[in-house]
């Protein structure tokens, strides 16, 4: 069985790139874009420009009553699914797009599985429609959202939904051809259709957990404990990042889909030095 592509960059090693691996191209990093997503809603909210317990039908053509926050599609309690209606098989997001986004929105509360508030779902679709609400209330696409209140306070670019193709790293597959990655430029976006080189992805981890230079972090990340994390997965690409109080932390990407396997990596190498 070949070699996975792997790096690793940490605050207790020399960052490493194995098996064909490249810290300075652009990889997916799926759902570790969400938390960049509720960073930009914390930098609206100190801004005045949203409050976090607002309904989501103050920015978007939701029915009234639904009683969907802000804060609770950030914190994963908005009781809506995990993924979108009707997604394709190969290229699940593909079909995902602003219109899709719209009949979800004005049916919004017959998808939603519970009330909202009462517990905790995982839901690529709540982030998909946070994100739609937040560049509603700031009047600006995502990308532009993205970029005016996280990347460039922390001075970040190497970040971006559009990476230039001959910078792109991908999975390989038969005769070492490279795979075709997920449509996820479209309504899932703010969910995890980011890309960034390793490098930038591990400066974001730095500024926004250990540094905490745009101040707390925001409610997408995951605890475990003392640990603070998210991981992501797309067809052919994962991540797990986390940080612990004492200022360790590590970033580990994969050119393989098998989100266990890297998040138990990240997860050893963290307490192996602690």
């Amino acid at each position: 069985m070949p070699s996975v592509p792997t790096c690793i960059l940490s605050s207790f090693e020399a960052p490493q790139a194995r098996h064909g691996h490249d810290l300075d191209a652009y990889v997916e990093i799926g759902s570790l874009t969400k938390p960049l997503t509720g960073t930009a809603m914390l930098g609206l909210a100190d801004g005045g420009r949203l409050e976090l317990d607002a309904g989501v039908e103050e920015f978007l053509p939701v029915p009234p009553g639904t009683g969907i926050t802000l804060r609770h599609l950030a914190e994963h309690t908005s009781g809506l699914p995990r993924l979108p209606p009707r997604l394709r098989r190969l290229d699940p997001y593909a079909g995902f797009d602003a219109q899709a986004l719209d009949a979800v929105l004005r049916n919004l509360a017959s998808l939603a599985t519970r009330p909202p508030g009462q517990a905790e779902e995982y839901s690529n679709l709540g982030y998909a429609i946070l994100g739609a609400a937040l560049a509603s209330a700031a009047g600006m696409p995502y990308g532009e959202l993205l970029n005016q209140y996280v990347l460039a306070p922390l001075g970040i670019a190497e970040v971006t939904s559009a990476p230039p193709a001959d910078r792109r790293l991908t999975a390989r597959g038969l005769f070492g051809r490279p795979r075709r990655p997920w449509t996820m430029d479209g309504a899932i976006l703010p969910a995890g259709g980011l890309w960034a080189t390793p490098r930038a992805a591990a400066r974001l981890v730095t500024a926004l957990l250990v540094e905490r230079r745009l101040g707390e972090p925001a409610p997408s990340w995951q605890t475990a404990g003392p640990l603070l994390w998210h991981n992501g997965a797309t067809g052919d690409a994962s991540v797990f990042t986390g940080a612990m109080p004492d200022g360790r932390w590590v970033l580990v990407h994969r050119l393989s889909g098998r989100s266990d396997e890297t998040d138990e990596l990240g997860i050893h190498l963290l307490r192996q030095a602690g």
